[in-house]
């Protein structure tokens, strides 16, 4: 829009100077023609009174010496032969002829005949004008005028080169002033381009000004409104989720270690039918939730919490229940703060999903213990345990997406693996040093500014046993 907008300005300043500079510039030659002509005739009348008194040829030299043009050697003149008249006492003279002429005797002839002033072009460049001028006898006298070429163009050059720079000048304007009207065109649905593509991308702060045009403003401030609209709507639907995820997930993991803890009898077996029926009811509202989330992930612009503070939180939760199986916990790197750009319910919602699962998946008394790591440009945290492992830890992360042949909704895992990603880490599996199952979550800080780290999905750390029971984690 912008190149067609300054192309179409272009052509029509181009035909409108074209339109007017050369016309103008042809009256301004044919005005320094006249003027050159105008000087001439003023210069040929100036010999006229002598003529009307005298045709003596001495009187008439010393006449054109004193003028202008015959001092300049530019003007002759003509004075034709003056018959004798006894009666009226004039003595016959033949004609006279002063200075070399440039018009033929014909020309000479016909301007005499004629009784007016004409013009004439010379071999070589320039003009002759032919005045004539009556003379005492009555006879007609010619007088000859030489106009140079150099006067007749004087000043049409100089004026021809002002009427371009101004032509130029007005087209270079004209061109400036259509780039500057396209880019304030342009601009504005560029950048509503841009911000409709970037909220497509899942980056919800995309906001665009409302500048330019009536009808791009209107767009922009009905974009806005859109992109504001689908923020409280996924915000509603994440709220949503984590409730469900927080709210029902966790009682459920209670009553059904609860349950177990019931011994046999028919009232036991139906209090467990009953608690795996609604766990199924409840992962399938999970599932759902899950599968309308949008793909922005919980390291969304903004987000942000305390590691530390919301993994000592859900551990006194889970501690309470390791302390019924008579589990051993091992709680570790939790001891000062830890920023990590993700928002606090989804952390506790990865942190529950691992717990979780050592308790659905490990038997009644296996230790387990939970490590935080800070390593500048990323958090790690480990969860290990001392259970039976996980025999394919590629098939665990593919429940998510394939669903779990175990009975469980293969969810967990993936709402692990959904955080770390969001941030650009990554989540991977493998064997504990407690003769289990280790989850590492790699969670990128991006060197404390908030912005998601990248690159570091794929890295492989290394876990080692550190002073104090500890680990820490090594690239």
């Amino acid at each position: 829009m912008r190149w067609a907008l300054v192309k179409v300005c272009l052509a029509v300043t181009t035909m409108v100077v074209v339109a007017f500079a050369v016309p103008l510039g042809m009256v301004v030659q044919e005005m320094a023609r006249d003027r050159a002509i105008s000087n001439a005739e003023r210069q040929a009348a100036a010999i006229g009174p002598t003529l009307s008194i005298t045709t003596d040829r001495r009187q008439l030299v010393k006449a054109v010496a004193s003028t202008q043009m015959g001092a300049a050697n530019r003007m002759a003149v003509h004075v034709p032969a003056v018959p004798a008249d006894p009666d009226a006492g004039v003595a016959g003279s033949g004609p006279v002829d002063i200075g070399s002429g440039w018009a033929s005797a014909r020309e000479v002839a016909d301007t005499r005949r004629l009784g007016r002033a004409t013009t004439t072009g010379v071999p070589g460049g320039g003009s002759v004008l032919l005045q004539p001028t009556a003379i005492g006898s009555g006879g007609i006298a010619v007088v000859e005028i030489y106009v140079p070429e150099g006067e007749v163009s004087n000043g049409v050059t100089t004026a021809w080169l002002v009427l371009a720079g101004v032509g130029l000048a007005l087209v270079v304007g004209s061109v400036a002033v259509a780039d500057r009207l396209g880019v304030r065109m342009v601009q504005p649905a560029e950048r509503l381009a841009d911000a409709a593509q970037e909220l497509g991308e899942g980056r919800l702060g995309a906001r665009v000004p409302e500048e330019g045009p009536a009808e791009l403003r209107s767009a922009a401030a009905a974009f806005n409104s859109m992109a504001d609209q689908v923020v409280r709507l996924l915000a509603n639907e994440r709220e949503l989720a984590a409730d469900l995820s927080h709210r029902l997930r966790t009682p459920l993991t209670v009553l059904r270690l609860n349950a177990a803890s019931l011994g046999d009898g028919p009232a036991a077996e139906q209090t467990r039918a009953a608690v795996a029926q609604l766990e199924r009811e409840v992962d399938t509202i999970i599932r759902t939730a899950r599968e309308q989330r949008p793909a922005t992930g919980p390291g969304r612009p903004g987000a942000g919490c305390d590691a530390s503070e919301v993994i000592r939180e859900r551990m006194d939760f889970w501690s309470a229940l390791a302390e019924d199986e008579g589990r051993e916990v091992r709680l570790a790197g939790v001891d000062r703060a830890v920023r990590i750009p993700v928002a606090r319910p989804e952390l506790a919602a990865a942190l529950d999903a691992m717990l979780g699962n050592v308790f659905r998946h490990t038997p009644e008394g296996t230790p387990f213990a939970v490590d935080v790591h800070d390593a500048g440009d990323a958090v790690i945290v480990l969860v290990s345990d001392a259970g039976p492992g996980i025999a394919d830890p590629d098939a665990a992360l593919r429940r998510g997406n394939d669903g779990a042949r175990d009975g469980s909704t293969g969810l967990g895992l993936d709402i692990v693996r959904r955080v770390a990603e969001s941030t650009g880490g990554d989540l991977r599996i493998g064997a504990s040093v407690l003769g289990g199952t280790e989850v590492r979550v790699w969670i990128g800080t991006g060197g404390r500014d908030g912005s998601p780290a990248r690159g570091r999905r794929g890295h492989r750390g290394r876990v080692r046993r550190g002073a104090g029971g500890g680990r820490r984690a090594s690239a």
